[in-house]
């Protein structure tokens, strides 16, 4: 079968009161379009079962129908019972489903949470890593025409990080291979450290004809969508991206800074310390994030005061009196330090100035060191002046920084030539 055409429900009381304002029908239309579907309708319901008519029409014009919302636990959750109900089969509990929330949530899964793992027979659940109400997946039978045919249903709940996740990482990479639409392929791609603003404006002063772009932001990244024109065209726009905005900078795929270092880690049994000043445990937390960390991250030190330094990393107090915190030396004692007290493969080490205060003409807000150190190498610091969009900003960036550097230090690369790339940090 060839699909082309897509409508989409918004489903929510809050949102048909004007409480909230809908982002999934933009988000979603934009994308879809940008892979050559038709997008024939975007509708907006509440939460009470008006979405029966209104879909059962759209089911005779679309070939597929994509909604989200109404898949919680409450009383007007209807989105299962109403696709089953119009697909003409019962809801049925799906005992994967069952025993993977049973896992999250223990004895609260009996009562109202057990509706959430219940589907329309025959439909698939998708998986929803950041909630607990899976999505569900599967066919409509109808007849069009006087000819029986089926229209791809696709169901995801409301909130927005979990539509996100299902959306961007489960259905979409789907639709993108199915028949019939006028998409020529897609390429995603994690962009970190570039303003939205100047990644938009690389894009459209490298594209080629028939290339579209889409961008999404992310609390640590952008992630970066080509569409169209051939894979080359849009290897070569990626290369010329690189060529604007800095190396190292732009990841082939769905990827964090923190997995770029930690597969690294994984893949030649290395391990890492961390000794943080400005970032106060940032960089820590982004490798504990990660699930099975212990393997490869064997902790930090928080040295936010000059006698924090001296007394748990052994950064000398003349190196402090003569050159400061926030220097080439500081970070490169502090770095071997760390790798001194914790034994690991390699230490990364940090101090700046984050800001509001603190700065001056000689070390303005946003300029931080980085000092990296490892059992086979040198130790080596590199300075990177972050513009300053206020000191949350600072240390979330020069934490993301410091992974992407101490990456490329561990596999060997020029910090200095690399740094010196990056445009509009």
């Amino acid at each position: 079968m060839e699909y082309r055409t897509v409508s989409l429900f918004i489903i929510g009381t809050e949102l048909t009161r004007g409480i909230i304002a809908d982002g999934h029908g933009q988000l979603m239309a934009r994308e879809l379009s940008q892979i050559g579907y038709h997008i024939n309708r975007i509708v907006i319901v509440p939460d009470d079962g008006t979405l029966g008519e209104v879909l059962r029409q759209c089911l005779q014009e679309s070939d597929i129908v994509i909604l989200t919302g109404g898949l919680g636990p409450t009383s007007d959750d209807m989105t299962r019972s109403l696709i089953a109900s119009i697909a003409g089969v019962p809801l049925v509990q799906d005992e994967q489903s069952y025993k993977d929330l049973y896992a999250r949530i223990g004895e609260r899964i009996h009562g109202a949470n057990q509706r959430q793992v219940y589907f329309p027979e025959g439909f698939h659940p998708i998986i929803n890593p950041k909630g607990t109400a899976p999505g569900f997946t599967g066919v409509i039978p109808v007849v069009k025409q006087g000819e029986p045919c089926s229209v791809l249903c696709f169901a995801m709940p409301g909130p927005p990080v979990e539509m996100h996740e299902m959306f961007y990482h489960r259905i979409l990479p789907e639709l993108a291979t199915l028949a019939g639409h006028d998409g020529d392929g897609r390429d995603e791609y994690s962009c970190f450290l570039i303003p939205e603003s100047k990644l938009e404006d690389a894009c459209a002063h490298v594209a080629t004809e028939g290339i579209v772009w889409g961008t999404r932001v992310q609390e640590h990244r952008i992630s970066l969508y080509l569409s169209g024109g051939e894979a080359d065209a849009r290897g070569r726009m990626i290369e010329g991206m690189e060529r604007m905005l800095g190396t190292g900078l732009i990841s082939s795929g769905d990827i964090e800074a923190v997995d770029i270092l930690s597969r690294y880690l994984q893949e030649h049994h290395l391990t890492v310390s961390c000794a943080e000043s400005c970032t106060g445990g940032y960089v820590s937390k982004l490798l504990t994030d990660r699930p099975g960390s212990s393997q490869w991250f064997w902790g930090g030190a928080v040295t936010y005061s000059n006698e924090a330094k001296v007394r748990q990393l052994n950064v000398d107090q003349t190196t402090l009196d003569l050159h400061g915190a926030v220097s080439s030396a500081c970070v490169e004692e502090m770095a071997r330090g760390m790798l001194s007290a914790s034994g690991t493969d390699l230490a990364i080490a940090i101090s700046g100035i984050a800001g509001p205060d603190g700065g001056s003409i000689e070390k303005p807000v946003g300029l931080v060191w980085f000092g990296f150190a490892a059992k086979d190498k040198m130790a080596s610091s590199i300075a990177v002046r972050f513009s300053s969009y206020g000191r949350a900003s600072v240390r979330r960036r020069a934490a993301v920084a410091a992974l992407l550097l101490a990456f490329f230090y561990a596999n060997g690369s020029d910090l200095l030539d690399m740094v010196q790339s990056w445009q509009y940090i």
